[in-house]
Formats: C-alpha cells, structure tokens, sequence
C-alpha cells in the first residue's frame, strides 16, 4: 500500500491555435482521492458523457479490486476459507498477472500479500492502532505473506491458505490506463489523466506546450515543488513517505511497508518517482523501490533501465537522483 505523492498540475488552461482549439476539462472523486481528465476537444467527445462514462469505469475498478468495500471481487476473495477458488473478472486477472510479474521482478520487493502488515499498523480499512504493534502481532503478519500459495488459472484464482491481498499500489495506476484508455477509443489525440497524483499524457497541451507537471518538496510539514517534470508520451507515478505516516511516543511511521521485516520502512530514500508506458507498472514499481532503499533502488533501477527520479534525505536537505534512462526520456 502506498500514498502517491501529489502531482501539482501548474500549467493553467491557455488559449491555443486552431490545431488545438480549446481543452475539455473534468474530475471526480473515487479510490478515496480525487481524479481530472483534459483532453483537446473533439466532436467525438462530448464533456458530460465522458464524466458519466469515466465514472463507470472507475466504479467497476473499485467493485473488482477495493479493499475497502467488504462485496468487491478481491474482497470477497480475502474473505474467503482456503482452499478456495473464484472466478474473476478480465480486468482484476490483468491487474493480478502484471503483480505477480513484478513480484518476481523486484525480488519480493512489491507483494500485494502485504495487506495484513498494512492493516497491523493502521494503513489500510482497519482504524489507526492506539499502540505499537507486539513482536508477536508482527510475526503472525509476517507469517501471513507470500504469493507462492496463490495461484492464477486463465479466469480463476485459488488459495491453498489463507491470504489478503491488498492493489493499493497498483489499482490506481491501472485506473489512470483505463480511463486514458478510454479517451483514446473516442479519438483524443492530446490527454492528461490523472488519479491521486498518478498520471498518464498523450500529445501536448498545445502545439509546442507539452503538459507540465511538478513533483512535490518531500516535506511533511510544506507543499512545494521540488521538480517541474514536462510529460511526454506516457505515465507517470510517485511514491513518497511523508504524507501517510502517524507519529507515536516521538517517532514516526511510514505507510510504507517492508515485507520482509513486515515493519515500516527506516531509511533516507523519501521520493520515487517513474516514468513507464503505462501507469499501473509506474504505480508499482515506484512502491518497490520506495521498499528497497535509495542504494538497492538505484542498482534495480540501472539494472532493468527504469527510467526513475529519487529525491533522499540527507542533513543537508535532498539530494536528488535521476538515472540516466530517465535523463536519456526528458532530453528526447
């Protein structure tokens, strides 16, 4: 589970030339956060049926893959005995095969099987704990993850034991590839989507104006821009440590769960950001490597050329790092 730093929209809406003649512009709520979608207009696409067509879609998202309404697909799927076997849907297959790849990918690093953990310290459906978590607690947790007694079978999904699995860290990203998805099925040449901070961009905003974008000043206690990032052709998500964090008897706790030590994560690495053609694996792969560390994060990073941002703290302020397949995408 995670919570997406927020993605500060800054270029306001401008007047273009006649290849662009103006920008449609809606957003909602879903997920627990808020969502905008700007497209250039188009005949095709009228505003008020795009609104009620990408709310449909984002409310099948949320009945298949939400943690927190007890009758969704992956609910009713945690809440089930093992063993166990349930028929699901495409899309919550889709999100589920792409986890399970990047679970072997990160080596562990992303694992959807984390959600008791999650729920043990305060971060997911359960109430906030009005104290630490026992050793106890925690290794029961701990002894409650791993992939390897789940399976996926075409449209089926078994469990040999018992396992709650939690897509906080990749629903929303695969939501932001639906919707733009979807625009680009009505003709939209030029989008930005964008869903708590997860974004994915078509095109420019305007001839020679591409749609800009700022990562925000890892800083509990402000909100700042730290990078203003011009988005081309593609998505984008970061993951951050310092808005969905409590504090008690004087330290503090991250959202952020390792699930190798099924504690929060206690390190300098405070902001990961990627970019991907696609938004879901952006969304995932900024948790992981938010897990691992600044120093792991950039040895995967080079490693697979993910093109990724890391913003650490040091104390003298952050430092930034950027890999070079990242520099290599914005000086394209």
């Amino acid at each position: 589970m995670k919570f997406v730093v927020l993605l500060l929209l800054i270029s306001q809406l401008v007047a273009c030339s006649s290849q662009v003649s103006t920008i449609d512009k809606i957003h909602g709520y879903t997920m627990g956060t808020s969502y905008s979608a700007q497209w250039s207009s188009i005949s095709s696409l009228d505003s008020q049926q795009a609104q009620s067509d990408i709310d449909d879609i984002l409310l099948m998202i949320n009945q298949q893959m939400s943690t927190y309404q007890s009758d969704s697909e992956l609910s009713l799927f945690n809440q089930a005995e093992p063993p166990v076997s349930h028929k699901i849907s495409p899309e919550l297959r889709e999100v589920l095969e792409l986890s399970f790849a990047l679970n072997d990918l990160t080596q562990g690093y992303f694992d959807i099987s984390v959600g008791p953990v999650v729920n043990l310290w305060g971060f997911g459906p359960d109430k906030m704990p009005n104290k630490l978590p026992s050793p106890d607690q925690t290794a029961q947790a701990k002894a409650s993850i791993g992939l390897d007694v789940v399976t996926l079978n075409g449209t089926q999904i078994s469990k040999s034991q018992q396992r709650y699995l939690d897509l906080s860290a990749i629903a929303k990203g695969y939501a932001v590839d639906k919707v733009a998805d979807y625009l680009e099925s009505k003709g939209a040449q030029a989008y930005l989507v964008e869903i708590g901070g997860e974004m994915r961009a078509k095109g420019t905003k305007s001839p020679n104006k591409p749609w800009r974008v700022a990562v925000e000043k890892p800083d509990e206690n402000l909100r700042q821009v730290q990078k203003i990032i011009a988005m081309k052709d593609g998505a984008m998500a970061t993951s951050g440590d310092y808005r969905n964090y409590f504090e008690m008897d004087g330290q503090q706790y991250s959202h952020t769960i390792d699930p190798f030590t099924a504690n929060p994560v206690k390190h300098t690495l405070a902001s990961v950001t990627i970019i991907d053609d696609k938004c879901a694996r952006a969304d995932a792969l900024a948790t992981a490597m938010l897990v691992m560390g600044a120093k792991k994060a950039k040895a995967f990073a080079l490693e697979h050329d993910i093109k990724a941002y890391l913003i650490e703290r040091s104390p003298q302020g952050f430092n930034e790092y950027s890999t070079p397949a990242f520099i290599r995408w914005q000086t394209q």
